[in-house]
């Protein structure tokens, strides 16, 4: 054998691997097998830690029950420590999308971690009469437990992450709402012209969908930190200690600073991925929300003169090769789009969790797949929408106003004193003539000047505090 290369041996025989390698056998059959996407396990470090995380909790559980040596379980701590705190990332080069129900992932943590504490004992790589990845590194455990524990404790590190992008997200939208607050605009139905409101107003509702979203994300997060660890095969526990469980959950909450509990039916824990559904189904909510969001910002901004044209998005980039001096709204359409790739992920969550079978779902390797793309897409997405777009934001202040001034929306306010048919009425008028609507009901002798411009102060209609504002529609 060459310098370069070990043997290694498993169930199906010899295979050779790289010397320098902490993973082995399991890891090197999976990377031949398993070659369909761009992502692997160790392009993201919250998923290898969360593994790191199970495997010394067991570890430390196994050592009190007696079952593992004091040097043996002091070498795999210390091993998973490394790799909890960022150490050999490039030792997990297994595709996320995999066969097995995870089985690969499992096995690439449990050699690694051999072989880091191997090293430790100062002993070699791969020499597993000391040390075994399976009768040591997994002693108690089977995929089907430790996999979806580790799991969920991934998806809670990145749900907190977009929990906090979300809320920044949020805050910029309050800084706009803010500034904004005195600035009359008309609202729109369908399209349509409706009743008049502040651009502040309309901002604030950006700001409370973000924060609904938000909240929403916190709770799911809570659904995943249920686990079966100490199921085993099947969540009956066949081989554990039956100390096993409890031990191992107290650990892994107290490495992970998470209130980890054990889930009380085992069994159906490691069938039924319902959690994964939920916590899928609350990002598609979230990207449904913010794409809306996003579909409203491209339409205030369109134009310039052309459009809507109420609100200027911040210029980030030319828009076109060939019509010199256009800009298009670029961050909203890129959270569009992200938005629309969530929406996809939740479909593909939604099918892998229903095909699952008996007492396992082997497709959670692309349920975790989706998620952590849904996850740290929409993250990056939301914090580029509040940086490089929603805290630029300008308003046309005067063409807002002037908008309010010439609509016949506002005949709205005006039923209470007048009633809906000479409403109507009115407003017909108006836009058949282009006469302001409180120039008719002047004219008219339908309302005195100082009841129009009572019934029609656009901060009453937006439910502003009154200041000496004119009524809307007095002049051309």
């Amino acid at each position: 054998m060459p310098d370069h290369l070990r043997t290694e041996r498993d169930s199906l025989g010899e295979l050779a691997v790289p010397a320098h390698a902490y993973y082995g056998v399991h890891t090197a059959r999976a990377m031949t097998n398993f070659r369909v996407t761009d992502s692997r396990m160790g392009d993201y470090p919250a998923l290898i830690g969360a593994l790191a995380t199970v495997k010394q909790a067991a570890a430390q559980a196994n050592r009190d029950l007696g079952l593992l040596t004091p040097a043996r379980a002091s070498a795999i701590v210390a091993a998973c420590a490394e790799i909890r705190a960022g150490g050999l990332l490039d030792q997990f080069p297994i595709d996320l999308v995999q066969g097995g129900a995870g089985t690969s992932s499992n096995m690439n943590a449990n050699e690694v971690i051999a072989n880091r504490a191997l090293e430790i004992m100062g002993f070699e790589r791969g020499d597993h009469s000391r040390l075994d990845p399976l009768t040591h590194v997994n002693l108690g455990q089977s995929t089907n437990d430790v996999y979806p524990t580790a799991i969920k404790l991934c998806l809670v590190t990145h749900l907190r992450a977009l929990v906090a992008a979300l809320d920044r997200l949020a805050r910029s939208f309050d800084r706009k709402s803010a500034e904004f607050a005195d600035i009359i605009k008309m609202g729109r139905t369908q399209l349509q012209d409706a009743v008049p409101m502040t651009l502040g107003q309309e901002f604030a509702t950006y700001r409370t969908m973000a924060r609904e979203g938000r909240d929403r994300l916190r709770d799911s997060a809570a659904l995943l930190l249920e686990c079966n660890i100490g199921g085993t095969a099947i969540g009956t526990g066949i081989n554990g200690h039956p100390d096993y469980p409890g031990l191992a959950v107290r650990y892994l909450a107290e490495i992970s600073g998470e209130p980890v509990t054990l889930a009380a039916d085992p069994i159906a824990a490691t069938q039924d991925c319902g959690a994964f559904v939920q916590v899928s189904g609350v990002l598609k909510r979230v990207a449904v929300a913010l794409s809306k969001i996003c579909n409203d910002l491209r339409l205030l901004s369109s134009g310039p003169l052309a459009g809507l044209h109420e609100i200027d998005l911040p210029a980030v980039q030319a828009g076109s090769s060939i019509m010199p001096g256009k800009v298009n709204p670029v961050i909203p359409e890129l959270v569009n789009q992200v938005a629309f790739e969530v929406i996809g992920n939740d479909l593909t969550v939604t099918l892998a969790a229903e095909g699952g079978q008996l007492q396992l779902n082997a497709f959670e390797p692309v349920i975790v797949y989706s998620l952590l793309r849904s996850l740290t897409h929409l993250t990056a997405a939301v914090d580029t929408l509040a940086t490089g777009c929603v805290e630029g934001i300008t308003a046309n202040r005067a063409h807002l106003e002037d908008g309010v001034r010439g609509s016949i929306g506002i005949v709205t306010a005006l039923v209470p004193a007048i009633g809906y048919r000479a409403c109507a009425r009115v407003a017909k008028q108006a836009l058949a003539t282009g006469r302001p609507v409180a120039e008719i009901l002047v004219g008219e002798g339908i309302l005195r000047t100082d009841q129009v411009e009572e019934l029609l102060s656009p901060r009453r209609l937006a439910g502003l505090p009154p200041t000496a504002d004119v009524a809307v529609g007095r002049g051309a």
